[in-house]
């Protein structure tokens, strides 16, 4: 396989997947502006830029680190990974997750000034336990914590996050909101997951899938696709029917998901899956935002 440096390093931060990274922001911008707070657009900016670059540094690493455990094989049914395909250097790919965690903290100099304490407190919460996901003594995504880690920061922290800078305090729809684009971030990782769950258990990577067998992982994206959609019905209680009902447009592309994982084994068509997965999420994303703001 034939690919330039940069195209590599673009390779390993999984472009497909920062879905994760945008819609938490995008909805909670929507969010304070349907509660009346004038929209900071510098400031989302800076956040979308530095919630994308922890999360391209988590991605960048997660590729070095899994190779150097061992969880990357030859026989891997995921897409390449750069780092165990020979693509880049490990010191390359070391150097170049350092950068984009450093890009995340030049973003997060405005969002400081203007969120305060809790702002600063929530960006290297951010930093570490990207790097924790899979490195240092107790990394997270090889003691079945990825989820927990993916919906707290991409969920609850980015929303919340997010939110904070326009409003300066938070309010209960920004838990519900949370939950739901959290959800559909772990949805990403369950897929994943699942995928690569033969790998995993013979590399001792002990995710959810690995530990409780593949029937609990399809359950856990059946939660994750499709739990957003039920706790959405919640916006009806608040005032928000559009925000509850929008969503459910996503629905076909979380049945596409499901098509797949619940009638194959894991397998390379699980790419396909998560693309789905990825979609549905920045659909979900979409949907949700505007019904907020309508």
């Amino acid at each position: 396989m034939t690919t330039s440096r940069a195209g590599a390093v673009l390779l390993a931060a999984r472009p497909k997947t920062l879905t994760a990274a945008l819609v938490p922001v995008m909805v909670g911008t929507a969010l304070a502006h349907a509660l009346g707070f004038a929209v900071r657009w510098d400031l989302a900016g800076f956040a979308l830029l530095g919630a994308g670059a922890i999360q391209i540094g988590t991605n960048l690493y997660n590729d070095l680190l899994d190779h150097e455990r061992g969880a990357d094989t030859g026989a891997r049914v995921g897409p390449v990974r750069v780092t165990q395909a020979g693509l880049l250097a490990p010191w390359q790919v070391r150097l170049a997750a350092a950068a984009s965690f450093l890009v995340a903290i030049a973003c997060g100099i405005p969002l400081v000034l203007a969120g305060g304490w809790p702002i600063l407190v929530l960006g290297l919460l951010s930093l570490v336990f990207g790097y924790a996901y899979t490195g240092g003594p107790f990394p997270l995504a090889y003691h079945g914590l990825g989820e927990v880690f993916v919906l707290l920061f991409f969920g609850f922290g980015a929303v919340g996050g997010t939110y904070w800078l326009h409003a300066g305090r938070l309010v209960p729809q920004v838990a519900l909101a949370a939950v739901q684009v959290g959800f559909l971030a772990c949805a990403l990782l369950a897929v994943n997951n699942l995928r690569d769950v033969d790998e995993d258990s013979r590399s001792r990577k002990h995710t959810l899938a690995v530990l409780l067998g593949p029937r609990f992982g399809r359950g856990e994206i059946v939660a994750f696709a499709c739990g957003p959609l039920v706790f959405g019905l919640l916006w009806v209680t608040l005032d928000q029917p559009l925000a509850a009902t929008l969503p459910f447009g996503a629905l076909p592309l979380a049945m596409g998901v499901l098509h797949i994982v619940l009638r194959e084994p894991p397998s390379p068509r699980y790419n396909i899956a998560l693309a789905r997965a990825a979609a549905l999420q920045l659909a979900f994303g979409l949907l949700l935002s505007l019904g907020l703001v309508l």
